[in-house]
């Protein structure tokens, strides 16, 4: 981005820091844009031997897309989808069953009125910082003998995009947009991530790295969308499509892209683990919020 251009928009990049509740997302360009994740997501699903009568969550549920092939392959069983975003949960609710349990909630304050026999996840773990605490919140609502599969943005995901802001942040005016920020993604290792699992008491503990490129024809989109969206909360609005076209800018000057198209190089961390048979049940919970008003606290006012 040029200097004249960041002189002419009229705005300064620096906005305060949000706070660390899980952010809110465009849900319907999501859902147009991010393809791949239904494909990842299906995986996850095939590494189950599903009866059709188990209970199910799926953690950190999204547009509700892995959440629908669940009710297709659970058809006596039992489905919960779960999120932080409202705007996600709101899109779900709009194509999934009423029967579906939908709630907002943040992973790593899990909470469950019953426990479930499977948990499963695609493409969300990477935003959470603290997983060791989101595996033993997975743990703790977990029926025992119950099974984890799960995928995530792994060790060495979208590098070309992190070194694209990296050479934006050498630059005005970004070079001050993001001071004293590490950026929100934790993209974890095979062999660290197999030790979390072990320690939050999981056995049968696997976790493996692969590569799987995107190409995403409206690049500005998807990187808006899907990537750069906790960059974009920290920037006042009328600098987003400044910041997105940049970063899209310096992908395909990197090679990473041509035209308005660009291809990202994610590493998908697959998880896999057991809770033992022989782990205590979960106990009742004796919360000072239900999950229920935990969900009316993360909505936030019905007139916001």
């Amino acid at each position: 981005m040029t200097g004249d251009r960041a002189a002419g928009a009229g705005h300064d990049p620096v906005a305060a820091s949000p706070d660390r509740a899980p952010r809110d997302w465009e849900a319907g360009t999501y859902e147009r844009v991010a393809t791949a994740h239904a494909g990842w997501g299906a995986d996850v699903l095939d590494r189950l031997e599903l009866r059709g009568d188990e209970a199910v969550l799926d953690a950190g549920c999204g547009s509700g897309k892995i959440t629908a092939q669940l009710v297709h392959r659970l058809p006596e069983g039992r489905v919960v989808g779960v999120d932080g975003s409202p705007s996600m949960i709101a899109q779900a609710s709009r194509v999934l069953p009423d029967a579906v349990d939908l709630q907002v909630q943040d992973l790593v304050d899990l909470v469950l009125a019953d426990p479930v026999d499977v948990v499963v996840s695609g493409a969300v773990f990477h935003w959470i910082e603290d997983h060791d605490r989101l595996f033993a919140r997975i743990a703790a609502v977990l029926r025992p003998g119950g099974r984890f599969e799960a995928q995530c943005g792994g060790a060495g995901n979208i590098a070309s995009v992190a070194a694209a802001i990296d050479r934006l942040r050498t630059r005005a005016p970004w070079d001050v947009a993001f001071t004293g920020w590490d950026g929100p993604w934790h993209f974890a290792g095979a062999e660290e991530t197999e030790e979390r699992l072990r320690r939050a008491g999981f056995v049968d503990v696997r976790a493996w790295l692969e590569p799987r490129a995107v190409h995403a024809e409206d690049g500005h989109a998807y990187l808006r969308t899907v990537v750069l969206g906790s960059h974009l909360e920290r920037l006042p609005v009328e600098a987003h499509d400044d910041f997105v076209e940049d970063v899209r800018r310096e992908l395909v000057a990197a090679g990473a892209g041509e035209g308005d198209a660009v291809t990202l190089d994610y590493v998908r961390l697959n998880l896999s683990a057991r809770r033992p048979a022989d782990a205590p049940a979960p106990e009742p919970l004796v919360l000072d919020e239900s999950p229920e008003t935990i969900t009316d606290r993360l909505r936030g006012p019905a007139d916001a």
